[in-house]
Order: C-alpha cells, then sequence, then structure tokens
C-alpha cells in the first residue's frame, strides 16, 4: 500500500531498523520514502517490471546476491540496471553481504542509496513494514482526550468544557495513564485498528480550567503517561439532558466511523454529583468483558427467561461529522 501524503526520512528509517550505509548520494535526511512495502526483486531481476513498484525499497537478499554471482560484471549491469533506472528510493542488501562492485556503480549512476544490514532478509523486510505501516498511516488530529484505563485505550470526546480533562486527571491519580490532552492525532495502522498519540509539542500537558496548564509527567511521574494507545472505544461526554432518553441497559450497540473503522460509543451524560472517573472504568472493564464474549445486560434478561439472541441486539451509528 502506497501513502504518497506522507513521508519519512531516509534519516529515521536508518536509525530504527539499524542499517548501514554504504552509498548515499546525498545525506540522508534529504531522502524519503513514502511506501510501507518492500520489494524483494524475482522476476524483475530478470527484466520482467510490468508490474514493478519503484516507490518500494529494495531488499537483497543470500538468493538474489547468489544469482548475480553466477554472471560476469557485464552480464550483472544488464540485469541491475533496470531496475536501478527506475529510481527505487533504497537498495538493502541483508545478512551483512557485500554489495557488488556492479550494485556500487549502478547505485553511483542513479543516485540510489545503498544500504546493509546484518539481520536476515525476512527479519529486516518484517521490520521495514511494521515501522513504516505506522509512521506512513493515514491520520487524522481531533479535539479529546486519550487516556488508558486498565489496558483499554479510551478516547474521550464532547464539547469544549464538559470536563473531559478533569475526568483525566482523576483516572491518572487513580493509577491510568495519559496519552494525550485536547488534540489526538489517530492513525489508521491497519485495516482493523487505530492508534492514537499526542502531537509532539503538546505532549504531556493538559489543560485545567482555573488552574493552566499542568505537566502530566512532572507532577505524576513517568508511570502516569504513555506516548502512545490503541483506541479501544469511544466515549463521548455530554451534559445531561433530561429530555432525552439514554441507555439503561447496555444492549444496543453504538458505533463512530474513525478512518473508516468502526469504533464502540458509549454516550455518558454529565451532571453534578457523578464521579465520571469511576464510571469510565466501569465502562472500560465492561467493554472488556463484551469483548471476551460476556454481557451482563443479556445474562440479566436470560435470568427472567427473557431468550435474547445477537439478532436482537441493535446496532447504530454515531454521527460525529469526523
Amino acid at each position: 500500500m502506497t501513502n504518497s501524503e506522507y513521508s519519512v526520512s531516509l534519516t529515521k528509517l536508518i536509525d530504527e531498523i539499524g542499517l548501514s550505509a554504504y552509498y548515499l548520494p546525498k545525506p540522508s535526511d534529504e531522502l524519503f520514502v513514502c511506501s510501507n512495502d518492500i520489494d524483494r526483486p524475482g522476476l524483475e531481476l530478470i527484466g520482467y517490471l510490468k508490474y514493478y513498484d519503484n516507490t518500494r525499497i529494495l531488499v537483497f537478499g543470500k538468493t538474489e546476491m547468489s544469482f548475480l554471482e553466477k554472471y560476469s560484471e557485464e552480464e550483472q549491469k544488464k540485469y541491475l540496471e533496470p531496475l536501478f533506472k527506475l529510481s527505487p528510493p533504497a537498495l538493502i542488501v541483508a545478512r551483512d553481504l557485500e554489495p557488488s562492485a556492479v550494485m556500487l556503480e549502478c547505485a553511483k549512476k542513479y543516485a540510489i542509496p545503498l544500504l546493509t544490514t546484518s539481520d536476515t532478509t525476512s527479519e529486516v523486510s518484517a521490520a521495514i513494514v511494521s515501522y513504516l505501516s505506522v509512521e506512513l498511516a493515514p491520520r487524522i488530529t481531533r479535539h479529546g482526550v486519550l487516556v488508558e484505563v486498565y489496558g483499554e485505550g479510551c478516547l474521550l470526546i464532547g464539547d469544549s468544557g464538559v470536563g473531559k480533562s478533569e475526568t483525566a486527571i482523576e483516572l491518572i491519580k487513580r493509577g491510568h495513564r495519559l496519552i494525550a490532552d485536547d488534540a489526538v492525532e489517530i492513525k489508521r495502522v491497519s485495516k482493523k485498528s487505530l492508534v492514537g498519540s499526542s502531537p509532539e509539542n503538546i505532549r504531556h500537558f493538559i489543560e485545567l480550567r482555573g488552574i493552566g496548564i499542568v505537566n502530566a509527567r512532572r507532577i505524576f511521574g513517568m508511570g502516569a503517561v504513555k506516548v502512545s494507545e490503541k483506541i479501544d472505544m469511544v466515549i463521548n461526554m455530554e451534559l445531561w439532558d433530561s429530555t432525552k432518553v439514554y441507555d439503561r441497559m447496555g444492549m444496543d450497540n453504538e458505533y463512530m466511523e474513525i478512518l473508516g473503522i468502526e469504533v464502540p460509543v458509549v454516550t455518558i451524560p454529565v451532571k453534578p454529583g457523578r464521579n465520571l472517573a469511576i464510571i469510565i472504568e466501569v465502562a472500560a472493564m465492561n467493554h472488556r468483558q463484551k469483548k471476551m464474549g460476556y454481557n451482563g445486560a443479556r445474562e440479566l434478561l436470560q435470568n427472567l427467561g427473557m431468550d435474547i439472541s445477537p439478532e436482537d441486539i441493535s446496532r447504530k451509528q454515531i454521527d460525529t461529522n469526523w
């Protein structure tokens, strides 16, 4: 999957994966990668380039290098030059194998970065795909607070002033962790997973009306914060509306779509006297139970003699204008 909207500098990739620069046409922080896929050339190496994607990093292992070693330098150039001519972002040689003289010559001719690693081909390929899948993931930034409660990533949303940050402080005091306050950067790292984090310039800071800006890490310690967390559920905090009928059984499944992924939503009405931190703790534990196949409301109805099938549980999409 290629995402041309985002890119990662080769410097970051080299540092993260532990690569060595064998040849660089210019400083690595001026070179960029925009695809989270890699390419181990098979048919491409013998000239079949119909479906070749030149945004992918090339990875050469023992198989590719032993194939080239069978041929003279002139023949090697015949196989390598068509690949280099298409300007892949980089070529990585695995297993501490020495790039051939022809490979270096083509790299210099077409300004292709040449890197090496001691890892096996499979190891370096998996590491690159895993790292770039996160760094190049589609993303949005939304107003809210992200906290980890009993291992569940809870995204608190609601109108400004409803009490999201105050609730987050109470959760931190109760041993849970803050990921982001005010602005949450959400990335779709797979077809089923969303990961939230804070923009680096406001990370660990939290705003409390009447007090101002505080640094949660310095006040509560390193154990009170986390850099990123998977978003497991959304908690919609809204001011109590006496005319609205709120769910009292928990049989209805509400969802919100974020970056094409449906995320479970719980709406919690806010009014004086409600301990929101404890309610959110219970919501997180209840959500975990549901993921493990247990639904307390269903068990109660069954104890009352009402046969509830999964088809009877309604499903509702929450419109958030996201």
